[in-house]
Formats: C-alpha cells, sequence, structure tokens
C-alpha cells in the first residue's frame, strides 16, 4: 500500500483505495472491499462503480484537494463515490445533494456514522435553497445525468466555489444529445464552461469504466 499523487488516495496492485474513517471500520457503503495495513483499514474504490475512480486511473491527479477540504458533491445518489471523498477530507466536510427521496433515505442509511457528510435533499438546478447549509467550498464536484449539466454546474460554481479553486463535473454525453458523437458534446461543454471564464485543467474519457462519460477539471 503506497499513496498515491493525491494526498488521501492510496494505491496497491494497480488498485485504488481510500483509508476508512477510524468510527467507520468494519462498514462497507457499497459492498466494497476491506484491507487492513500497518492498523489501518483501507476501502476498495470500483472505477466501474465511480466514475472519479475511473478519472483517477485514467491519469486524474491535479486535483487539490487536501484533508481539510470543503466539497459540494451534486447528484451523491446513495453514497459510493460520496463515501470515498469523506475518507479523503477527513479534517473537512462533504456536502452531498441528492433530489431523489429515495437515495436520500439510502445514503443516510450508508453513511449515518460519517460526521464530515452532510445529505441534502434538494434539486441542484436551484443552487438558492441551499445556501443556508453550503458554505464557500474548495471543491465542486457534480455527477448529473440532465440535458442541462453544465448550465448547473456553473450556476453552483458562480455560487460556491471559492476563488482559484477547481470543480469537477462527470459529462454524460447521451443525456445531453443522443444524435452526436460524444466527442462533439465534451467540446460543446468546454467550450460553454471557457464561455464562462472557467479554465479547463484537464480532460479525461472514462472508456473502459463508463461509457460515453468524461470527466472535466476546471479552475475559476
Amino acid at each position: 500500500m503506497k499513496p498515491s499523487k493525491i494526498k488521501g488516495i492510496f494505491e496497491k496492485n494497480n488498485k485504488i483505495f481510500t483509508e476508512n474513517l477510524r468510527n467507520c471500520k468494519g462498514i462497507r457503503v457499497y459492498n466494497e472491499k476491506l484491507f487492513s495495513y500497518k492498523g489501518n483499514e483501507y476501502r476498495s474504490w470500483n472505477p466501474y462503480r465511480s466514475k472519479f475512480a475511473a478519472a483517477i486511473l485514467k491519469g486524474l491527479e491535479n486535483i487539490n484537494i487536501k484533508p481539510d477540504s470543503q466539497v459540494l458533491y451534486l447528484g451523491a445518489a446513495t453514497g459510493t463515490t460520496v463515501s470515498h471523498f469523506s475518507d479523503i477530507v477527513k479534517e473537512g466536510m462533504v456536502y452531498a445533494v441528492e433530489n431523489s427521496p429515495i437515495s436520500v433515505k439510502k445514503l443516510l442509511e450508508s453513511t449515518s456514522k460519517r460526521h464530515n457528510l452532510i445529505p441534502i435533499l434538494s434539486d441542484a438546478n436551484h443552487p438558492d435553497r441551499y445556501c443556508s447549509i453550503v458554505p464557500f467550498v474548495d471543491i465542486l464536484y457534480q455527477d448529473i445525468s440532465q440535458r442541462n449539466q453544465a448550465d448547473i454546474f456553473i450556476n453552483n460554481i458562480s455560487k460556491y466555489l471559492k476563488k482559484n479553486s477547481q470543480g469537477l463535473i462527470m459529462v454524460k454525453a447521451r443525456s445531453i444529445d443522443v444524435s452526436l458523437q460524444p466527442k462533439k458534446v465534451y467540446e460543446i461543454v468546454t467550450d460553454k464552461l471557457e464561455e464562462h471564464n472557467l479554465k479547463i485543467v484537464d480532460i479525461f474519457d472514462l472508456s473502459p469504466y463508463e461509457k460515453d462519460h468524461a470527466a472535466i477539471l476546471i479552475s475559476n
């Protein structure tokens, strides 16, 4: 087990792991494998279940996430990737926004012992609705399969992302336009982001882990 280039993420045999929170030892979120090493417990991170893990295995390393980072996560679902963010920002906080009551219920059940994770039942199309809970953040992460996903990302960045910070959007090409080739959709999204003065840091096609998906890392 050795640290990766991203603080809080570890590597072993071409697989990646995060260190489980101490009060969550022995607890799985999505039936992931647990691995003990030198007194610490690590959780395997499946790139076929998490687009963030897929992006890391495709070369993402320039994301400035730290143990005390504040993270806004849009499209939290039931907590697979969210829980790994919680492991990484042990001294920070993850604000996990999800608009499905069923998913939020499962998220609450699977992450109830995670002190640094706040599930929020709300619609990311309306960032004003959670402004009483979410502060300015260091990282804004989005995984939402809606046609206007780029607009949602931009609007939340303008509302919550600190200056000189980063955002990471998982672009779902088929949700935007099924008639276009995914690469063309990625170009349309990057052009829109740049129109709003966001700098493209890196782009990663997520195949073979996720078909017709790309991860786009930006700075503001």
